[in-house]
């Protein structure tokens, strides 16, 4: 998602809260992919496992990720995708289950970061009005800057770290090949990984394709307003800051900062179990997210609001020709994995920022990323771009495959569909899954 939103990047605009020989598939703005009513789809396995991480700061028992796994543990191809901003695992998994499905030479994870492991979401086992006395009252296990000071050094050589354990795992010793991904922020990690120097080993040639969901680097976000230019002195100041304890990015922070994604997943819960009923949590919500005084709204009708009718920002947003708001309350409501992660850490924010340009600069080996094989990455490249960016995701990949060694980029787009619709859409209306199982079936030819 953009740089503000929950599920991707972040903002500065509204209140901070998400030379290559190129295939082309490109769908007219305002159109839904023309294809004919899906089959059923085929049960996948599935399973939510925890793997461990990389040895980091804080206690040891934070060394731990979690995956959503879908699809045959045999299969001869692993798509590892990774979330956006704000985003967790579940967040991505109606399209995990769904590419599972229609690719049976394919396994499909979905990564929930080391952060989640600080989210207390035992109580969304619970009904939802309980649930709801359990959270709103405050009888969880919340995180702050002095019970979890360490998260200020977890950016963007920890994710990476993390995510290498992920990536070997897939690749189980060279026996299956590896195609890493995201949304949004996501994909900007995926693609940090792929030029990232692992003790003298590009990242890149643990892969042999790359996935993006309207994500990118070099100003693949410029087309609404955002462009990074961190200079030398900004990320000394913004890195002091962190160091004096400012180390979760605050963007959502509604009196605590994981309001935002407990509220969203008590929407959700509701939302699946009691669609009809009038909603008793929109009176919890701040003022200016809820429905006006004297309006009154069902639990289902909550979550249209908020995400179809009167979205706070574009990019968390679907548009119900293809993401029906129901399927969206079932993906919010969880339990495990949860949509959304409830801390992310300032630091890594910085550092995606940094790692913007793409490149070895003088910023980014002043924070330690570790980005000089950049232009050596020469693998498949997928891009696919919704209506947010005006085109500027889809520009941004051409660029990266201009600059490397890549030979062979497939660019996908629908203007029509919001930023959230690739992850939700409705089989057979999800233009980016239509365009991304060529894709992967022909990378697992290869």
């Amino acid at each position: 998602m953009r740089p503000t939103s929950p599920i991707g990047k972040r903002t500065g605009t509204y209140p901070r809260l998400c030379g290559a020989a190129a295939a082309v598939l490109l769908l007219a703005a305002g159109t839904a992919p023309a294809s004919a009513a899906p089959a059923p789809r085929p049960s996948v396995r599935e399973a939510y496992v925890s793997l461990r991480g990389a040895d980091a700061p804080g206690p040891a028992a934070e060394d731990r990720i979690q995956m959503l796994k879908a699809g045959s543990p045999r299969a001869r191809q692993v798509l590892v995708l990774e979330p956006g901003q704000f985003a967790a695992a579940g967040s991505l998994a109606p399209v995990v289950r769904e590419l599972a499905a229609r690719l049976p030479d394919t396994e499909v994870w979905a990564v929930d970061r080391r952060e989640q492991n600080l989210a207390d979401l035992d109580g969304f086992r619970l009904p939802p009005d309980r649930a709801a006395e359990h959270y709103l009252g405050g009888h969880y296990r919340s995180r702050s800057p002095q019970s979890a000071p360490y998260v200020g050094r977890w950016g963007l050589a920890v994710e990476l770290a993390d995510l290498r354990r992920v990536v070997l795992a897939a690749r189980d010793g060279g026996r299956r090949q590896v195609v890493l991904g995201g949304h949004s922020w996501g994909g900007t990690i995926a693609l940090a990984y792929a030029g990232w120097d692992f003790d003298g080993r590009p990242g890149h040639r643990d892969l042999s394709g790359l996935l993006l969901i309207d994500a990118g680097v070099h100003d693949a976000f410029a087309g609404e307003g955002i462009t990074y230019r961190l200079t030398a002195e900004q990320a000394d100041a913004r890195r002091a800051r962190i160091e004096g304890g400012e180390v979760f990015d605050e963007a959502l922070n509604m009196g605590r900062t994981e309001t935002y994604a407990i509220l969203m997943q008590l929407a959700g819960a509701y939302a699946t179990a009691a669609p009809d009923r009038p909603s008793a949590l929109a009176a919890h919500l701040p003022s200016w997210l809820r429905p006006p005084a004297g309006t009154e709204v069902t639990n289902a009708g909550l979550v249209e609001w908020l995400y179809a009718t009167h979205p706070m920002v574009p990019d968390i947003s679907v548009n119900p020709e293809f993401t029906p708001p129901a399927d969206l309350a079932r993906a919010l409501a969880g339990p495990e994995p949860a949509l959304y992660q409830w801390y992310w850490p300032a630091r890594l924010t910085l550092d995606l920022e940094a790692a913007d340009a793409f490149d070895d600069t003088d910023v980014a080996r002043r924070l330690g990323l570790r980005l000089t094989h950049t232009r050596e990455i020469d693998v498949p490249l997928y891009s696919f771009q919704t209506g947010l960016t005006h085109g500027t995701v889809n520009a941004s990949a051409r660029w990266l495959a201009g600059r490397s060694r890549i030979t062979s980029a497939t660019y996908a787009e629908n203007a029509a569909m919001t930023h959230l619709d690739p992850l939700f859409a409705s089989p057979g209306r999800n233009t980016f899954v239509d365009t991304a199982v060529p894709f992967l079936a022909g990378l697992g030819r290869r």
